[in-house]
């Protein structure tokens, strides 16, 4: 448990990285604060001169305590070096190594420094590597949203930094609330083009997995509706299956009793990502359902652990390094200076045929 004082550290600072206590602004006193808290005046000075000794506070004689803006200058902020921070929801998964990669790479040839942290696709992880950020001062941020299809909560720390003219933009999804640059993959076009093409191969029961937490799980369904639609194919609901982050971790059970279920009915599956395009895999070789005789599945975003598996899966491309080394780019042009920079850009996806798809 950590101590009163600790907590009253935490909570003041959250509130000036946030906005709330804005730079010069006036907090409250130390008897106000000891209501607020009920701790003793004792605690409160002990809080008060810990975040004066970090720069996050001043205090004027007979006037009271101000918000300072001096954290910036103890620690990135007041560095010749610029630093980028990169947020992004995970780090050593999937695609995320080479889209980082793609970061560092682009960076590095202009000298720039990366502060790096990841979410684990969890608001309050997101909220603490936000803090970090404006604390240490970052001049620039690259993120990846945190459960993007959801209401944020952390919105005001985004706005904080728009406030304090630190450019930022996010990659692969964004937050709808706010008007913002991102970078994406057509995730759209991405399911639409993996429905389409069961469809070409005489499959008309298609069913659908998306993660539905974030951005692109929803854009990914919308893409399978429009293929549906254009086919003239009815939609069955029953046919889609959704998770979230929360029950991503009971998922290769779940997909058993989807598949199960509905094994008399589906013929083909488009898949989220290729991590659950190789979890239907094995369910099904668990449940004695051949590939692709009895059922065809598409993954998408030709991650490296679809190009590493015993089975080729047929998936969708999605930029990794690309977008990563596009991200910096802009950062980095936006810190020099450069006028009329895209406020958005959609990668393009193509299908690459693996040995998962067989016509009806």
């Amino acid at each position: 448990m950590k101590p009163k004082y600790q907590v009253i550290i935490d909570d003041i600072k959250s509130k000036i990285l946030s906005g709330d206590y804005g730079v010069g602004e006036q907090i409250p006193t130390e008897s106000s604060l000891q209501s607020m808290y009920e701790v003793s005046r004792q605690t409160v000075r002990k809080a008060i001169l810990e975040l004066s000794n970090e720069g996050f506070l001043r205090s004027e004689k007979g006037s009271g305590t101000y918000v300072s803006n001096q954290y910036r200058m103890r620690t990135g902020g007041g560095s010749t070096k610029k630093t980028i921070g990169v947020i992004t929801t995970y780090i050593s998964d999937y695609i995320f190594p080479s889209i980082i990669r793609g970061i560092e790479s682009r960076l590095n040839e202009d000298n720039y420094s990366l502060l790096l942290a990841s979410t684990n696709n969890d608001v309050a992880q997101e909220k603490k590597a936000l803090e970090m950020m404006l604390s240490y001062g970052v001049d620039g941020l690259i993120i990846e949203p945190t459960k993007s299809n959801l209401y944020n909560p952390n919105i005001a720390y985004y706005l904080s930094f728009k406030e304090q003219d630190i450019p930022f933009i996010m990659i692969n999804a964004y937050y709808e609330e706010i008007d913002v640059p991102f970078l994406c993959l057509d995730d759209v076009q991405s399911s639409y083009l993996a429905t389409k093409e069961l469809i070409s191969n005489g499959h008309t029961q298609i069913g659908l997995i998306s993660k539905m937490d974030d951005l692109q799980g929803k854009y990914r369904m919308k893409g399978y509706i429009k293929a549906l639609g254009e086919a003239k194919l009815r939609f069955h609901p029953e046919l889609v299956f959704s998770f979230d982050t929360e029950t991503k971790q009971a998922l290769s059970s779940n997909l058993k009793e989807y598949l199960d279920v509905n094994r008399e009915v589906l013929t083909a599956i488009v898949c989220y990502n290729d991590e659950v395009g190789l979890e239907v895999v094995h369910a099904c070789r668990q449940l004695g359902i051949s590939i692709p005789e009895e059922l065809s599945i598409i993954g998408q975003d030709n991650s490296y652990i679809a190009k590493n598996a015993n089975i080729q899966l047929t998936t969708l491309t999605h930029p990794q390094e690309t977008m990563g080394r596009d991200a910096a780019d802009w950062i980095i042009r936006k810190l020099q200076g450069k006028r009329d920079l895209p406020d958005s850009t959609y990668y393009q996806p193509e299908l690459v045929y693996g040995e998962t798809v067989q016509k009806r």
